[in-house]
C-alpha cells in the first residue's frame, strides 16, 4: 500500500493535481485512504487502500507482526517490549546494545523491571493518586513504563539497538 500511495503521490506532483496523500513509517497510516483522483477528463484512479487482519499460524509469528507492522496499541506496548526480551537468545549482539544503550546491568525476562529501569533512565514519570488508609489523598511520582515500552520498541525499529533478523 505504501509503494501504491507513493506512485500517486508523484503521478499527482507531476500532473498538478493538488495535495499529496499521506504516507509514512506507522503500521496502518494509509488505511483511511479512500479518494478518486482525476487523471483526465476520461480516466478517474479510484484507490481504496486498507489494513486486513493479518492470520497467524502462531503466536511466534504473531508477535513478529506486532514488532514490525501493527498498530501498537492492537497488542499492547508492554507486550511488544516484552516479547524483545524474550527473542534474547537468538540475538546476542541486540542485547549487548539494550543493555549498553539504557544503562542496565545485565539483560533481563522480567519486563517490568526492565521497563522500570528505562523510565527511570529516560526521566519518564508519571503522576498518580495514592489513597492512604484513611482517606487522604496523595500525588505520587511513577516511572511511566509505557513511555519506556514505546521508546524501547521505537529503538529496536530504528536499528539503534543493532540489526536483528526474526526469521
Amino acid at each position: 500500500n505504501v509503494n501504491n500511495v507513493i506512485c500517486l503521490n508523484i503521478g499527482m506532483l507531476l500532473l498538478l493535481l493538488g495535495k499529496a496523500l499521506k504516507v509514512g513509517g506507522e503500521p496502518g497510516i494509509t488505511k483511511a485512504v479512500l479518494t478518486k483522483i482525476p487523471v483526465s477528463f476520461i480516466i478517474i484512479w479510484w484507490i481504496q487502500l486498507g489494513v486486513l487482519s493479518p492470520r497467524t499460524e502462531n503466536i511466534e509469528t504473531g508477535m513478529k507482526l506486532a514488532l514490525c507492522t501493527i498498530l501498537d496499541h492492537l497488542v499492547g506496548e508492554d507486550v511488544i517490549a516484552d516479547y524483545l526480551t524474550v527473542i534474547d537468545d537468538a540475538c546476542d549482539n541486540f542485547f549487548c546494545k539494550y543493555v549498553e544503550k539504557y544503562n542496565l546491568e545485565e539483560p533481563c525476562n522480567d519486563i517490568q523491571h526492565v521497563l522500570k529501569s528505562i523510565a527511570v533512565n529516560l526521566g519518564k514519570t508519571k503522576r498518580v493518586k495514592a489513597i492512604t488508609g484513611v482517606g487522604e489523598q496523595h500525588h505520587v511520582q511513577l516511572p511511566d513504563s509505557s513511555a519506556a515500552a514505546y521508546d524501547f520498541i521505537r529503538a529496536f525499529r530504528k536499528g539503534e539497538l543493532g540489526k536483528v533478523m526474526l526469521d
